[in-house]
């Protein structure tokens, strides 16, 4: 058992190395086209299903003896007294939904064989998602937030460049950009997380968080859970960072379902049940996650309602549910929101990737929307306009962001260029821009303190080469050099006659006395 677990490093490892070896093949233009699908393929094929082969070996060995639990391999990085740790945490829960991680990427690996056939970006989104993959499995294996915040980051990159996969088209590459952003501030609050847990409880893994977390004042417990909190909301797409779920549809169906249906939704549910330790210890932050959760789920269960395309309304009631999880976990049922992901994440890929034939099948107009919900108009509209959330986010963070970005590029212009004298482009004009110096001794027209200085500092220049480098004969400065080498002549001829050595001595032995 333990030889093979210390081999647990693999199973994010291998689609990794896929994942570059796709890379490099599209770089090397050894794999492009048609004729390059079926090695694409088979690589990311291999390597996927060797990680799940080695996590359901391990599965098999758990139910035998137990979960192996920590697995630590090396120590990371050592600064002092703090310490991070390349381990793997691997308990029951964290094995069971590593192997459903495995299982889905595998399943979505092969769908997307058939569906994505002469695809001009074909190879380019096999290397995406073996990077999508590596990075599910180190998000849910990691013990320690550090190692979590790499996957967490990995998925993020992957997730904005599927999201812009035809990117050719303006609106997948401005819902790119969107989902991208709002993921960052969630990225915020992850760093701040990992900032405070090694500060205030000495270290970043999962298991030194949960015994030295009691040790802590609520505040400071209140504060790291409330870090990671913003993170597990936004990369969840819980309300307010809902938005941009919606937008991220217009990647291909694999994409969607492995990222939005099954599994990047629910990591942050996943990292939320991770933190139960400190959560439980912080009433505040279980009223909130309760207060979230059915606020989302009624956003995403209302959106959902007036939809009219399956993609939006699996992804909506995604939402709904995910915000069912965070009630449970608000609520102390810590145990419930574990089965809840499990069973909902399986079941929600099943539903996307069914998706495309379940178009071929169904032949019926779409589910009318509820005569309750038609005969309000302003909820109806405020549903199908998905109540704003984008508009209000351009409001209070895009349009502020803009103004303050206007103001200092003013500043730069008109305060900061006039101090160090450059021109300003945007109101002078090309004479001043390009002031003429062919005319001899126009140096030029200095602007602010700066250019002034340096004006003066070039006319002086300008004055000394005319009049005592350029200039020839005795007037310039080799004749003024000759004249003085001259003195220096006379001087030494009279002070090699016997009467002036003599007074030179006497006047040393003077000045000396």
């Amino acid at each position: 058992m333990s030889e093979l677990s210390n081999l647990v490093w693999l199973a994010p490892l291998l689609p990794l190395l896929a994942a570059a070896w796709i890379g490099t093949g599209i770089v090397a233009r050894i794999n492009l086209g048609e004729a390059g699908e079926k090695q694409t393929s088979l690589v990311l094929s291999i390597a996927s299903g060797g990680a799940l082969l080695l996590l359901l070996f391990v599965d098999l060995l758990a139910l035998i003896n137990s979960p192996p639990g920590k697995i630590h391999l090396v120590n990371w990085l050592q600064v002092d007294e703090y310490s991070i740790d390349l381990a793997f945490m691997l308990d029951g829960f964290g094995l069971a939904i590593a192997t459903l991680v495995a299982l889905i990427a595998f399943l979505s690996i092969r769908f997307s064989i058939n569906y994505l056939h002469r695809e001009t970006g074909f190879q380019r989104f096999f290397m995406l998602l073996g990077l999508f993959n590596g990075a599910m499995l180190l998000i849910v294996m990691a013990a320690n937030t550090a190692l979590m915040f790499i996957g967490w980051e990995l998925a993020g990159v992957s997730s904005y460049l599927l999201i812009g996969y035809a990117f050719n088209r303006d609106t997948a590459t401005k819902n790119a950009n969107r989902a991208f952003v709002t993921n960052r501030i969630g990225d915020t609050g992850f760093i701040l997380g990992i900032f405070f847990s090694i500060t205030w409880l000495g270290g970043s893994d999962w298991q030194s968080m949960a015994q030295t977390a009691s040790y802590l004042p609520t505040t400071h417990v209140a504060v790291i859970a409330g870090s990671f909190l913003i993170a597990a909301l936004a990369k969840s797409a819980q309300v307010p960072f809902a938005g941009w779920i919606a937008r991220a549809l217009e990647g291909p169906t694999p994409s969607s379902a492995v990222f939005y249906g099954a599994l990047m939704v629910h990591a942050g549910v996943y990292l939320v049940i991770r933190l139960q330790p400190l959560i439980i210890q912080a009433p505040v932050l279980m009223l909130v996650l309760v207060l979230i959760g059915l606020l989302s789920a009624l956003y995403g269960w209302l959106c959902a309602l007036v939809q009219t395309d399956v993609k939006s309304s699996l992804m909506f009631s995604t939402t709904a549910q995910i915000g069912l999880m965070l009630v449970a976990c608000g609520l102390g049922w810590f145990e419930l929101a574990k089965w809840y992901l499990l069973l909902h994440a399986g079941f929600r890929a099943y539903q996307f990737l069914h998706a495309p034939a379940l178009m071929h099948l169904v032949t019926a107009v779409p589910r009318p929307v509820p005569a309750w919900l038609a005969g309000n108009a302003w909820l109806y509209n405020a549903a199908l306009r998905r109540f704003w959330l984008d508009p209000v986010a351009d409001a209070v963070l895009l349009k502020p962001t803009r103004a303050l970005a206007t103001d200092i590029q003013n500043f730069d212009e008109r305060v900061v260029n006039r101090m160090v004298g450059l021109p300003n482009r945007s109101y002078l004009g090309a004479a001043e821009i390009n002031p003429d110096t062919s005319t001899p001794g126009n140096v030029g027209q200095g602007r602010g303190v700066v250019g002034r200085l340096m004006e003066f500092l070039a006319r002086f220049l300008h004055w000394f080469e005319e009049h005592l480098i350029l200039k020839g004969g005795g007037e310039g400065l080799i004749g003024g050099i000759q004249r003085v080498g001259k003195y220096m002549l006379q001087a030494e001829n009279l002070l090699s006659q016997p009467r002036y050595l003599i007074l030179a001595i006497a006047a040393t032995f003077v000045v000396i006395i």
